[in-house]
């Protein structure tokens, strides 16, 4: 039985949150079947590296899937709802594709999508409690119901160049916003 190493060296930690950086950067712009040549080119590292942290590509999809939702989790505390929403698009990228390079792990793949709604969901919940206290954001809507919503806004996003899933995101966030002029309708979509 192997035994525990114990806590990571921070520049290892720092060394694998690099290549979870990196490999969440390319896998929102290219998909998750992205070449492993193009993860190690952005993280700065060789490809071995990666095999080394993550043997199988769905190894490194679902390490990428977590520490986004931890990103995600983190955010709630530091942004506004549009940017927090933007990233969650983002993040949206990799679970669409987590569920296929988890295909022969089904449970595996509801276990994480259960723990990211249960993850999330608080976070979108505080978020837009801060709008329609504000004032800026419509108050009969659910957390669940707009994280759904942009979820079904990005999906084929990664496989059509045409198609711009945070202009739509915007768009639905600005319809979802109260007031009549320009500057209260946006105001949900800018930082802070």
């Amino acid at each position: 039985m192997p035994t525990d190493p114990g806590p990571r060296r921070s520049d290892a930690r720092r060394n694998r949150q690099s290549l979870l950086d990196a490999a969440a950067s390319v896998f929102a712009q290219a998909g998750v079947e992205a070449p492993v040549r193009e993860i190690a080119r952005e993280a700065g590292v060789g490809a071995g590296t990666i095999y080394r942290h993550f043997p199988t590509r769905a190894d490194l999809v679902v390490a990428v899937f977590e520490h986004q939702v931890d990103s995600l989790a983190a955010a709630g505390d530091e942004v506004v709802l549009g940017d927090w929403i933007q990233q969650f698009a983002d993040f949206l990228v990799t679970k669409h594709g987590l569920a296929d390079a988890m295909a022969s792990d089904r449970a595996g793949f509801e276990r994480l999508h259960t723990d990211f709604v249960v993850r999330l969901e608080p976070v979108c919940a505080r978020l837009l409690d801060v709008e329609v206290s504000a004032g800026r954001m419509c108050s009969d809507v659910r957390p669940l119901d707009l994280m759904r919503a942009i979820g079904n806004l990005c999906i084929g996003a990664e496989g059509n160049g045409d198609y711009d899933a945070h202009r739509m995101i915007e768009a639905l966030l600005t319809g979802l916003s109260t007031g009549t002029d320009d500057t209260r309708r946006g105001a949900v979509l800018r930082s802070r």
